[in-house]
């Protein structure tokens, strides 16, 4: 039987400690949004007046070839304003993608049950974690979301600890994407005068994982977000978005166009990917790469599905603006750390912006 979920607790207990999630709750029959989960006024999204994206994708097929030059100058010039951009011919099969969603699907599409055995206090893997919202017991307001949260450290145990329902598609996607994520580094690099070398981009990229979002349909989607104000806190970030939408970024203040501080729809296009710069490559260029601020809004039509790739250091490994960047603009603008400690800072609060960069940013930046 569920819960009266007007009250937090009975709420929180059904949807977090239980394994529901917010499937479990619409699958219920609800026919409003449970306080829980309304934002306040300033973090709900208007889409009415939201602007869309116009940025064409980049087609990575034309690297290496007559139009090498104009695409690294299109990806830098992205990273340098947005921090987001799309990609086509990126290598990834579309038939991949196109699988990847619908496993996805079917994963949420399990019994409670199976999927709570992934949850975080139970994973029978450090490696695999299932949950919903973001930090529950920190929010204000949760979040519309589930998801499965699967870390790679090598195939053996990828295979033996992902959920059998996802790991195969999951594991290919990581796989594929692989080529993709060290193009954009070479690029993104290299235009800091970067000396490359497998190792050293390898060293920006070592660490990934694959996270299945799902965002069951919403009665109320003006009053909730499916994930609240955020960056990225690894280097790149690969996405496969559905064909519903409802990713939004925030256009920097500091870039000069009459958007600055709007938030701007990033429209699903088929068969494209999705990049955005996360806060460790906005640190290592020493700023002049944005990582983009970003959240997600809810649909009442249908549940949609996000598959993110997310690529970074090693926890033990140390991080700091490049040399390069550095002495192009005189001073750091961020202090060394290890990113561990940087990764400890953005799990343990709510989603705030981009204020985890706070932590590492020196007070002359």
């Amino acid at each position: 039987m569920a819960p009266s979920f007007d009250n937090k607790n009975s709420l929180f207990n059904f949807a977090v400690r239980d394994g529901n999630g917010v499937k479990g709750i619409v699958d219920s029959g609800i026919s409003t949004v449970p306080p829980a989960y309304i934002q306040p006024p300033a973090e709900q999204i208007d889409k009415k007046n939201a602007s869309i994206c116009d940025m064409p994708p980049i087609d990575l097929s034309k690297l290496g070839g007559p139009d090498h030059d104009e695409v690294v100058n299109q990806i830098v010039g992205a990273a340098e304003t947005l921090g987001f951009f799309q990609v086509i011919n990126h290598g990834v099969p579309v038939e991949l993608l196109e699988s990847l969603k619908q496993t996805a699907h079917n994963f949420f599409g399990l019994p409670a049950e199976r999927k709570a055995v992934y949850r975080k206090e139970v994973s029978p893997s450090p490696l695999v974690n299932y949950g919903t919202s973001f930090l529950p017991e920190k929010e204000r307001a949760l979040e519309w979301k589930d998801y499965i949260s699967m870390t790679y450290t090598n195939d053996i145990e990828a295979l033996q600890q992902w959920p059998v329902e996802c790991r195969d598609d999951a594991l290919q996607y990581l796989k594929t994407s692989h080529e993709l994520v060290r193009k954009l580094i070479t690029a993104l690099l290299g235009n800091l005068e970067v000396e490359l070398d497998d190792s050293n981009i390898d060293t920006f990229i070592e660490k990934k994982t694959v996270n299945m979002n799902f965002y069951p349909t919403c009665p109320n989607p003006e009053l909730t977000v499916g994930v609240g104000r955020h960056s990225d806190i690894g280097t790149l970030t690969v996405l496969l978005q559905d064909g519903i939408g409802g990713l939004y970024v925030k256009v920097p203040e500091e870039v000069d166009t009459e958007k600055r501080g709007e938030w701007v729809e990033i429209p699903p296009i088929p068969g494209a990917l999705v990049i955005n710069i996360g806060d460790t490559l906005q640190i290592l260029s020493n700023g002049r790469y944005k990582s983009a601020e970003h959240r997600v809004r809810t649909t009442s039509t249908k549940s949609r599905v996000s598959i993110p790739l997310f690529a970074g250091p090693e926890p033990t490994q140390k991080i700091a603006p490049l040399p390069q960047a550095v002495k192009k603009d005189g001073a750091a603008r961020y202090r060394e750390f290890v990113m561990l400690d940087y990764i400890k800072s953005f799990f343990e609060n709510p989603h705030d912006g981009k204020k985890t960069l706070e932590f590492v940013k020196l007070n002359s930046a």
